[in-house]
């Protein structure tokens, strides 16, 4: 009987019962592995720019689309300056009318604090749990003079308004509060950190100054006048290496070089009032947006040759690379739109609309830029 064959087959047929449930269960036990990938392979849709408006609040940009997909509400007028802390988590948004940041969760759109900073905060650049905000309490409303010009406002203004030290506020973001300040120039602009991270660099346009300060205690570290060279000066970057600052110059149609101790090396011809500058994440090229030229140039960064000028588009003053350095997001506040360039070919792909006056742009993951440096 255990031979026959009616007994073989049903043998058998238990053993390939057997090896099906085997495989299946294999299979089952495969599942959740591929369900737990899936968002890896999603990541890059996550990836998102953030774009301050003078006349509104921030849209947020979905790189994978280019499309706005959220707005967030800073409860105060005048958004500028804006940085995103290491995590992703806050944003760090400088209001001009209220003298304020707005510290904003990403995640849900909401305004958690709003810490007084100073008169006309601009700039912001964030280090840690730190935030780093500049100001500007003698500026005027309206747009500058040109060179040589003086404003109309002047007659009715004590000239000794014009010399008031900004304050660049220090922001302790744990604790939401301001915790100590850094005397600038009058009217501080850009911010950035020194290579080993102990000094703050700051552009002051008023005096025509940058001037370099002991990031700890606030102690002036070192002053350079811009004006033998040009006025005004704006942005402020460091070289990837850590040997190289530059200086935009927006009245001298011009980017001043310095070397890692602040030595002023040379200067390189830019188009009409230059304003937003960064390297690529290589160190490779320098980008500069320049305002009335509505031009963004790209020079070689060893040999300072002008290697193409993109046009764009009005009031262009600020630009960020996106996380993948596949385009440079360039906010056009006039034009009511931020650029999309190829980064390759230094050709505009794409125009975003977004309206309400675009001034900074800066992304998640974070990625090089005019307001930004990422090691």
């Amino acid at each position: 009987m255990l031979n026959s064959p009616l007994a073989r087959r049903t043998r058998m047929s238990l053993l390939l019962l057997a090896l099906v449930a085997t495989v299946a269960a294999c299979n089952k036990q495969e599942e959740p592995a591929t369900e737990a990938a899936a968002p890896a392979a999603e990541s890059p849709a996550g990836a998102v720019a953030y774009v301050s408006t003078q006349d509104a609040g921030v849209n947020v940009i979905d790189l994978a689309t280019m499309k706005i997909t959220k707005q967030f509400d800073v409860k105060a007028e005048g958004p500028r300056g804006l940085a995103v802390t290491d995590d992703g988590k806050q944003l760090v948004v400088a209001t001009r009318e209220n003298g304020s940041v707005s510290v904003i969760d990403t995640a849900t759109g909401e305004v958690v604090k709003q810490i007084e900073v100073g008169k006309n905060p601009e700039f912001v650049r964030v280090s840690g749990n730190f935030a780093f905000v500049s100001s500007e309490p003698s500026a005027k409303a309206g747009p500058p003079p040109k060179p040589g010009e003086k404003p109309a406002e002047d007659d009715d203004d004590d000239d000794d308004d014009e010399k008031i030290p900004a304050k660049i506020a220090v922001v302790d973001l744990s604790k939401g509060e301001k915790i100590r300040e850094i005397t600038g120039g009058p009217e501080t602009e850009g911010l950035e950190f020194s290579a080993d991270g102990k000094q703050l660099v700051i552009t002051n346009e008023a005096d025509n100054t940058v001037t370099v300060h002991n990031i700890e205690t606030g102690e002036l570290f070192k002053t350079i006048a811009t004006h033998e060279y040009g006025d005004r000066p704006r942005g402020i970057k460091v070289s990837p290496d850590g040997n190289t600052y530059l200086a935009t110059l927006e009245f001298g149609n011009k980017f001043m070089v310095m070397d890692k101790d602040f030595n002023v090396v040379r200067t390189v011809d830019t188009a009409e009032t230059p304003y937003g500058i960064a390297y690529d994440s290589k160190g490779e090229r320098i980008f500069v947006a320049t305002n009335k030229a509505k031009l963004l140039q790209v020079f070689d960064a060893k040999s300072f040759e002008k290697i193409k000028e993109v046009p764009t588009g009005n009031r262009c003053w600020h630009f960020s690379f996106t996380p993948d350095n596949k385009n440079i997001l360039l906010a056009c506040g006039k034009s009511d739109a931020v650029f999309v360039i190829d980064a390759e070919k230094l050709e505009v792909t794409n125009q975003v609309e977004v309206k309400n006056m675009p001034w900074g742009v800066v992304t998640f993951p974070k990625a090089m830029g005019s307001l930004e440096n990422v090691k």
